[in-house]
């Protein structure tokens, strides 16, 4: 069985997520003709939308998405013919612990080391950092790896053990909260609040393919975003559109805005 690729990616217009995508077709393939279990690496929620697109044509496979917990943002999907349930998680991914001397370490130190080792990034999962601790969930096949090389997160020294995925801890965003009147619900408009940036730096930001908005590359300054969106800028940082107050007098947004630390 040759699946039509173009066909089942045709509503797909950012090239990078197409070829993600057909990546994706060639394992659904191998589940319909050979009858076996294949496991994507792990997907943003954006990529995990584009995947179950395409997985619901097909009514013969089943999937189910895995990751550190349900909420996790980074998570693989498993795929597998409809009579086909019965299988292992921990085949698939694995939860490993970092402890040391990792005090004053973030997000960014973890992945910069773990990504040193020649580890491709989409074999990573979410990682949560503690104050005496890291976890991190990675592909099965890579945790060996791991537990051998990682000895420094940035200069400090560290030790790497494995642990069940049962004991990983749910980590709550950290965030400082501001209020921000908006003129509209326009990209760039958005932005500007959060961000202190003047209207035009919004719209070179955009439309220099730096922002995304709920993990979906985002290119228009026109485009609206609503309550609950979370919008991300490279350099700047993350951030969540929380709620809406209402509206002032002069019709302005008054506006919620989580900056995520």
């Amino acid at each position: 069985m040759v699946l039509d690729r173009d066909f089942y990616t045709s509503h797909i217009k950012n090239k990078e997520k197409v070829f993600l995508m057909r990546r994706l077709i060639d394992k659904i393939e191998v589940v319909l003709t050979r009858h076996l279990l294949e496991s994507t690496d792990f997907l943003d929620p954006y990529e995990r939308v584009l995947a179950k697109s395409i997985l619901n044509r097909f009514k013969d496979i089943s999937y189910s998405e895995q990751g550190q917990g349900p909420d996790s943002e980074r998570q693989i999907i498993l795929i597998y013919p409809n009579y086909h349930k019965d299988f292992n998680i921990r085949e698939y991914i694995s939860a490993l612990r970092i402890s040391g001397d990792i005090q004053n370490l973030n997000h960014r130190d973890c992945l910069g080391s773990i990504l040193g080792l020649g580890i491709k990034r989409d074999r990573i999962g979410d990682i949560l950092v503690y104050e005496d601790y890291v976890d991190i969930v990675v592909k099965g096949e890579i945790s060996n790896y791991i537990l051998m090389n990682l000895e420094r997160i940035a200069d400090k020294k560290v030790s790497v053990r494995e642990i069940s995925l049962d004991s990983l801890d749910t980590k709550e965003m950290s965030f400082s909260e501001i209020k921000k009147t908006l003129s509209s619900y326009r990209l760039d408009i958005y932005l500007g609040a959060a961000y202190n940036l003047s209207r035009n730096e919004s719209i070179d930001i955009i439309k220099s393919d730096r922002v995304k908005v709920n993990w979906e590359p985002v290119n228009k300054p026109s485009r609206e975003v609503t309550v609950g969106d979370t919008i991300s800028v490279k350099g700047l940082g993350r951030s969540v559109f929380y709620s809406v107050d209402g509206i002032s007098k002069k019709g302005k947004i008054r506006a919620n805005i989580r900056i995520i630390i």
